[in-house]
């Protein structure tokens, strides 16, 4: 086996990583990922050069993000203005792109480890993966900040069914992503009889395994405000259909249940009217009109801009631009608040670059011809006390926005609940339920509960430890009527963020060095 990796290091390292693809959601074989991963590390060790490394760290990624982000080709079918089979084109071509942050991994934790921060030191394999989690760690972030950003399936996500992944609440998901490769170096060092560093390397894991595994769900008081999450089922191919609208509609109110004396909070998906609310009064009175005396209705829908045009000396009103806009709806028919997503979808809510791409027949995936805008980013809504409600603060973010760790809540004015609206009808099986798993790092970071209101699934509640306590699965119609659990005490992430991250990676290259000088 070691002759054949040593002759095809380059199809080991592309076919690994689509194996280690295998450890996300909907498969959840997180040892096949870990073992992957352990043959990376081997094959990175073996580089002979720094081009060597590089190169098998960028074929592991595209690798693994081929597959992993397969859904992506899935939302191609639902539009006409480009090709439908150049969704599978979309998928490889930003694989191509995302497999660089591996690459650049493999690459600095080869180079620390043989030429700069270890000269003259001796090089044994746990200092090697020790720096590689570092620079791993490091990779991650700058995935999920550079061009805006595309945070999706940190490796840490994988560690989810193990319990480890309740060292979120002290180091983030790119902490946890760490803690993975870490996992896969004791694999290595353990096929090598070096059992020792590996037992050195496992024992925290195991105890954070059993930490999280021992760790029981907030119970919901019995006072708790009540819940009510609609899933209406309504595909991506009826969505905007001005046909089903009145249907759609009906759906969505039949789904959310008579008006009742005791005070609720309804939650519908993303866009889930086609309505300008600030500009429709009746559609206002429709909505109210589905609520009792202490409810609140929060929906997602969309806040329209206009300009003024003048062409041959007449002046019209043009649709400028528009916010993608969670709405918060009282019984009297008013508009209690508003929260515009911030972090928006490159290709899906605007096009980048548009004066060049839209001459060559490009465009957005979402229906429109003008771009979305960014709202200013995380806030807290204030739902106001009513009929024995307490007051609460909700946060939220929509859609894709809850993949970016450490970027999901205002820590000045920390929410009680966090709300998810999303539309997942896009993304085929897969892309549901990995975005699913990603809501429930962000409660395990934060120490929140998160709700989710999706068309065609998973609508979830999520309690503070990241525990899925009702959910609704793909392509089903229904509700989950429930009471909202309690967020617990700001964690440690949740106060110092990303930088509780940032000083785990520290302590990881520190280790490798102090390691190394030890043995030197």
């Amino acid at each position: 086996m070691k002759d054949l990796l040593n002759r095809f290091p380059n199809l080991a390292a592309l076919l690994a990583g689509f194996a280690a693809a295998t450890g996300f959601e909907p498969l959840k074989l997180w040892p096949v990922t870990l073992a992957c991963f352990a043959l990376l590390l081997w094959l990175i060790e073996n580089a002979p050069s720094r081009r060597a490394a590089f190169t098998r760290g960028w074929l592991f990624g595209l690798g693994h993000f081929t597959l992993g982000l397969n859904w992506i080709a899935h939302a191609f079918t639902f539009q006409d203005a480009m090709p439908h089979w150049f969704g599978y084109g979309a998928v490889v071509l930003l694989s191509l792109y995302l497999a660089v942050y591996p690459g650049l991994a493999a690459l600095g934790s080869w180079w620390l480890h043989n030429h700069a921060l270890l000269r003259r030191q001796e090089r044994g394999s746990l200092t090697l993966i020790l720096l590689f989690a570092a620079c791993w760690l490091a990779s991650e972030y700058l995935r999920a900040v550079i061009f805006t950003g595309f945070a999706w399936n940190p490796l840490g996500v994988t560690l989810l069914p193990t319990g480890i992944a309740i060292a979120a609440t002290l180091v983030g998901t790119y902490g946890v992503s760490a803690l993975a490769i870490l996992a896969a170096g004791a694999i290595l060092l353990a096929t090598r009889r070096r059992f020792v560093p590996a037992a050195a390397l496992a024992a925290p894991l195991l105890a954070c395994a059993l930490w999280g595994l021992l760790t029981s769900a907030p119970a919901t008081p019995s006072g708790a405000p009540r819940i009510r999450v609609v899933q209406p089922n309504i595909g991506q191919d009826e969505k905007y259909s001005p046909e089903l609208e009145q249907a759609h509609f009906r759906t969505l109110a039949r789904l959310s249940g008579d008006p009742r004396p005791a005070p609720r909070l309804i939650f519908w998906p993303e866009a889930a009217i086609p309505a300008y609310l600030d500009m429709e009064p009746q559609w206002r009175a429709h909505l109210a009109a589905l609520l009792g005396p202490g409810d609140l209705l929060m929906t997602g829908g969309t806040k329209v801009y206009f300009k003024q045009v003048e062409e041959n000396g007449i002046v019209t009103s043009a649709l400028a631009g528009a916010n993608n806009s969670l709405w918060i709806v009282s019984p009297r028919a008013q508009l209690l608040g508003r929260y515009d997503k911030a972090h928006l979808v490159p290709y899906g809510e605007y096009l980048p670059m548009r004066a060049l791409l839209q001459p060559i027949g490009l465009s957005r995936l979402v229906p429109g011809d003008a771009d979305f805008w960014p709202g200013p980013g995380p806030q807290s809504l204030t739902l106001p006390a009513t009929l024995g409600r307490p007051e609460l603060k909700m946060g939220v973010q929509i859609c894709y926005e809850i993949i970016f760790s450490g970027q999901v809540i205002d820590a000045k004015n920390r929410p009680a609940f966090l709300f998810n609206p999303s539309n997942d009808a896009w993304f085929g099986s897969w892309g549901p339920v990995q975005h699913l798993a990603q809501a429930r790092l962000r409660a395990l970071e934060e120490g929140i509960p998160i709700i989710r209101s999706t068309p065609t699934g998973v609508s979830a509640v999520i309690d503070a430890r990241g525990h899925v306590l009702h959910a609704l699965g793909l392509h089903r119609a229904g509700f989950l009527d429930t009471g909202l659990p309690p967020a617990l005490a700001p964690t440690l992430f949740a106060r110092l963020g990303n930088w509780a991250a940032f000083a785990f990676m520290a302590l990881l290259a520190g280790l490798a060095i102090a390691i190394g000088r030890v043995r030197s």
